[in-house]
């Protein structure tokens, strides 16, 4: 295993071996069918062990909360996500391409967009650990989009645009596609 690959094993909690890789794989993917059948509300990590094969204080051995376990699985998505490799010249137009391609990562999946934005509101500290990284990950990309000169406060604004969209397809205003949309509306103004 490479570097690299030890990397994307990392939990939030600890550095997983080969065999307790296999288990979070197990269970992120035993997660999502559950919440596809069960919604959210009623997910339970009881379930989502069951479906692993494993036992519930197994899965409480890497994962706090259902709150933790969709944040890691949305931490984890991001993370292996490709950013839009955009060769033009024009900044805004690599920002649009960046936020899009967040925005759009949980687009064809309403009970995964939904539980993600309840999971990141949630105070367990696995979420706020896990709320940083993924924070850090969508500046980081807003920054590379905007260039090596790229102004903070723009960058801020940005994020919370992101933010708020989130929250907004969360609460059921609109769906993750649609956000895509007002999200690359609102960015244009932002970068005027």
């Amino acid at each position: 295993m490479s570097d690299g690959d030890s990397k994307i094993l990392e939990a939030t909690r600890r550095r997983l071996t080969g065999k307790q890789a296999e288990t979070v794989e197990k269970l992120t993917t035993s997660a999502m069918t559950v919440l596809a059948r069960e919604g959210f509300a009623g997910m339970t990590i009881r379930m989502v062990a069951a479906g692993a094969g494993v036992g519930t204080a197994t899965a409480y051995t890497y994962f706090s909360s259902k709150e933790h376990l969709v944040a890691e699985i949305f931490w984890r998505r991001l993370r292996t996500s490709p950013s839009p490799v955009s060769d033009d010249p024009d900044p805004e137009v690599r920002v649009l391409a960046e936020l899009r391609n967040i925005a759009l990562l949980v687009a064809d999946e309403p009970e995964f967009s939904g539980a993600v934005t309840s999971a990141l509101l949630g105070r367990d500290p696995d979420v706020q650990h896990l709320r940083l990284r993924i924070g850090v990950e969508i500046r980081n990309r807003l920054t590379g989009a905007l260039g090596p000169n790229a102004d903070s406060e723009i960058v801020e604004s940005l994020e919370l645009l992101y933010a708020g969209a989130l929250v907004r397809a969360g609460m059921g205003y609109e769906s993750y596609s649609e956000i895509a949309e007002r999200i690359e509306r609102s960015a244009k103004l932002i970068l005027r």
